[in-house]
């Protein structure tokens, strides 16, 4: 492969399904300062993409992520590029979380350090029973500071620290009983299990899907009583757009909804 003109990350649309393919799976699709870029153009193209309603990142070749590419960060140990680097990649994940489309993550062999962090801000997490997980940081002297902010998210704190203070890696089984993933399938079987997954949330409506996504990180990050409020106001809202009228009075009449998109 020709990796000078082959691009970062492939995306392949399947009906209202994007899938996004990190494309360096000879060296497990590091997160380099050109693959975060192209990631971050793919995300913001598709969040005003009216035709999709779901994605899927997944990983060539035998991993899915094995975060950043350690040889370019030393071959750049300045701080300019360094602090680009880790903008960019904290710019990433929240593009993900702004994304109005709900995003899950096909993930397979390994997801380590920032790659573990983009598992963890997926919306959904689905992974083969071989797949191990891991914030190894540590080992070689650089903290996962930054993927700590998406695990320590997604998993209790004990767990979080269990990981970033010993380097080890966890099964996908332990990574599923923590909350890093939704549930480990075997690798035959995932695709299938993606497909079904896709479907499902394809058929609700796209503006719900991005009113319901984007409250509820607003409503996470925020105090019991603050949280409340939010999500008021957001279900007084929901109440008001033409898919949930039209929901409403579908269950009602036992039909099927006619959603707008």
């Amino acid at each position: 492969m020709n990796t000078a003109t082959t691009p970062y990350v492939l995306r392949n649309d399947f009906g209202a399904a994007a899938h996004l393919t990190l494309n360096r799976g000879a060296q497990y699709n590091p997160l380099s300062l050109d693959m975060i870029s192209a990631l971050r153009t793919h995300i913001l193209e598709i969040s005003s993409d009216a035709s999709i309603k779901v994605v899927v990142l997944k990983g060539a070749g035998k991993g899915f992520c094995a975060g950043h590419d350690l040889k370019e960060m030393n071959a750049n140990r300045n701080e300019p590029w360094l602090s680009a680097l880790f903008g960019q990649c904290s710019a990433l994940m929240q593009d993900m979380l702004a994304c109005p489309k709900p995003i899950i993550a096909q993930v397979h062999g390994v997801a380590s350090a920032a790659g573990c962090q983009l598992v963890a801000t997926c919306d959904l997490a689905i992974a083969t029973t071989e797949t191990r997980f891991s914030l190894p940081g540590v080992n070689i002297g650089l903290f996962c500071s930054t993927p700590a902010v998406a695990v320590s998210r997604a998993v209790q704190t004990k767990h979080a620290l269990e990981m970033l203070l010993t380097g080890q890696s966890i099964s996908a089984q332990t990574a599923a009983e923590w909350g890093l993933i939704n549930t480990a399938v075997p690798a035959e079987e995932i695709e299938v299990h993606i497909q079904r997954l896709t479907h499902v949330i394809s058929e609700k409506s796209t503006e719900v899907l991005a009113l319901g996504k984007k409250t509820f990180y607003q409503q996470a990050e925020l105090a019991r009583s603050d949280a409340y409020t939010v999500a008021g106001k957001a279900m007084t809202h929901n109440m008001f757009l033409e898919d949930s009228l039209e929901g409403i009075n579908a269950f009602l009449d036992k039909r099927s909804p006619r959603w707008r998109s």
